[in-house]
């Protein structure tokens, strides 16, 4: 699941912790070099509308510390607008309301994963078109920041070129072209020592090919 994080100004939170503000603003490049296009989580916030549900509220982006829950998500002309009360009988809610009325915590943060996107070459720049929502979380650092937290956990979930490739850029902090350029260029080393015997091998070859030259020379 991938995470797009914005600051936001939180809207006359009241004693009952409730809270309002934008998950994400749209056609703005975040610091990872993303984009969200205007209409990317229409689809998804229909599909939840359809079970009578809405994405949940979370605590840095960690599923097993809900702090509340949305009463409305929409998308208007700005970007993800959310609307929120905080659980403030839990210890975690409580806490968050609290520095949220202080201003010590001003981040909202979008837990998605993509379904249609495309990438700019020259800008280096990806396009969110359309996302499956999860989750928008209160968070305290930049994407980055959070990512490396938790990346101990995150590098045992590569599975493939793109995870490696999204690691380092959420993780590392690396930009899109160069993490691509670093995958591929470890892609083809691999498939180069893939195709070419280990040294020990070779070792061994050279060591049969000496001892059939001398039995060659004896007779």
């Amino acid at each position: 699941m991938e995470k797009l994080d914005c600051n936001f100004e939180i809207k006359d939170i009241t004693a009952t912790g409730t809270f309002a503000g934008y998950g994400n603003v749209y056609g703005i490049v975040d610091d990872g070099n993303d984009i969200v296009a205007h209409g990317a989580f229409g689809a998804s916030l229909a599909d939840w509308g359809a079970k009578g549900r809405l994405p949940a509220l979370l605590w840095q982006h960690n599923s097993r510390q809900p702090i509340g829950a949305y009463d409305t998500i929409k998308e208007d002309s700005r970007g993800l607008y959310v609307e929120g009360k905080l659980a403030l009988k839990t210890q975690l809610g409580a806490e968050a309301y609290e520095l949220m009325k202080m201003g010590a915590i001003s981040g909202l943060s979008v837990g998605f994963r993509s379904k249609d996107d495309s990438y700019d070459a020259k800008t280096d720049v990806r396009t969110i078109k359309q996302g499956d929502l999860y989750e928008v979380s209160v968070v305290t650092f930049p994407m980055n920041d959070d990512a490396r937290v938790q990346a101990v956990k995150s590098i045992e979930e590569i599975g493939d070129l793109s995870g490696a490739e999204l690691y380092l850029r959420e993780v590392g902090g690396v930009s899109r072209s160069k993490a691509k350029a670093l995958v591929s260029r470890i892609h083809a080393l691999a498939r180069r020592a893939a195709s070419q015997p280990a040294e020990d091998d070779v070792t061994k070859a050279l060591h049969l090919l000496n001892q059939r030259k001398a039995i060659l020379a004896a007779s």
